[in-house]
């Protein structure tokens, strides 16, 4: 628990430093960028910090050595600390990227409890008293907000990886990142192109769309990736990454799948986000594919009707809820959950790294799973 706690002060603190360092440059080319820089630093504190989590790991699991946080032990193959932290600092910017594009395309007011990045910058306007629509600003602006992190997302993955001791080592990761963040930008698409055809397409192929978007949006950049960077960091043979590939992707499966059910069934408090939100956005997630196989014609027909509609009342999240639940597709969704858990368990078992790591990897597992958040 130190360890991790240590671990997340450090992936702040490598984040807030680079963010400083561009803040001055930034600075310098107008003062107005300062709402820009400020909503960065508030999008980039805090958060549960899973991937920076699974990078490290990843890392902890093929270098396999003892305290590599202290200070005091930054000797030898330790010396990579640092290379390897800035490399998971810029995973959690590439994150925050993609929510804030993620907040647009979905139109969601609201992230971690606060506003998202586009209703910020359109409430910036409106107090401003700005000319022309504060919506279509706001929109724009943190458009703009969220390739500017993509961008230092980069820079800070690529300053990372190229003070890793092995630039081999450090090449092979960079490739991975480059993997990762096609297939996110792309799952993402796919996302958006099930929302708008699902219509016109086959319903015993749902599912299958829904768990492609679960792969490539979600549980290869949620966990795979992460881990498998952290790996080749460390210098991990082909057998040790396809081992933690066998761990990471079904439980980054199993990630996005508890994703379904807090979408739907979340308790605000805890998410930060509105009870139903995934309703009214009309995400066509695999729990709603399973509802959908097991509804009755009427039933499914209301759900096609309602699922999608920003303006539904709290009662009819409820009653749509509540037939989600009552049709067993959220028990269905639960199993599978458990079964990608057990899969990534058994696939960590076998695999050939540390023993620390292994045991921090199979708790990081529990943690995904079953979060409320």
């Amino acid at each position: 628990m130190a360890e991790s706690s240590r671990l997340t002060d450090l992936v702040q603190a490598a984040i807030d430093g680079y963010v400083d360092r561009q803040s001055r440059a930034l600075l310098d080319i107008a003062r107005d960028l300062d709402a820009v820089l400020s909503a960065a630093r508030d999008l980039l504190q805090g958060g549960k910090r899973f991937r920076a989590r699974f990078c490290y790991w990843g890392w902890r699991a093929i270098a396999g050595l003892p305290d590599p946080l202290d200070p005091m032990a930054v000797t030898g193959r330790t010396a990579d600390r640092d290379a390897v932290i800035a490399v998971a600092a810029a995973l959690e910017l590439l994150h925050a990227a993609a929510l804030v594009h993620d907040d647009i395309i979905d139109r969601s007011a609201t992230r971690r409890g606060a506003p998202a990045a586009h209703e910020r910058f359109a409430a910036l306007h409106r107090a401003e008293g700005w000319a022309r629509d504060d919506e279509r600003f706001g929109q724009a602006a943190a458009l703009l907000l969220g390739d500017l992190l993509l961008g230092w997302a980069d820079a800070l993955f690529d300053e990372g990886a190229s003070a890793l001791r092995s630039r081999a080592d450090g090449d092979r990761a960079k490739a991975e990142f480059a993997k990762m963040r096609a297939e996110v930008i792309l799952g993402q698409y796919l996302d958006v192109l099930e929302e708008h055809s699902w219509i016109a397409r086959p319903d015993a192929e749902a599912a299958m769309r829904a768990q492609r978007v679960v792969v490539y949006k979600s549980a290869k950049y949620s966990v795979e990736a992460p881990l498998v960077i952290g790996a080749l960091l460390g210098g991990a043979s082909a057998e040790q990454i396809s081992a933690l590939r066998g761990y990471g992707l079904p439980l980054g499966i199993a990630f996005q799948l508890r994703d379904d059910i807090l979408g739907v069934f979340g308790d605000p408090d805890v998410t930060g986000k509105p009870a139903g939100d995934d309703l009214r956005e009309g995400k066509r997630t695999v729990l709603i594919a399973m509802a959908r196989s097991a509804l009755p014609g009427p039933s499914r027909s209301l759900l096609d009707e309602l699922l999608g509609d920003p303006d539904l009342t709290d009662e009819q999240v409820g009653m749509l809820s509540m037939t989600i639940r009552e049709c067993g597709a959220v028990a269905q969704l639960e199993r599978a959950i458990d079964h990608n858990v057990g899969k990534a368990v058994a696939a960590l078992d076998a695999a050939e790294i540390g023993p620390t790591a292994k045991r921090e990897l199979l708790a990081l597992a529990e943690a995904v799973a079953r979060r409320s958040a």
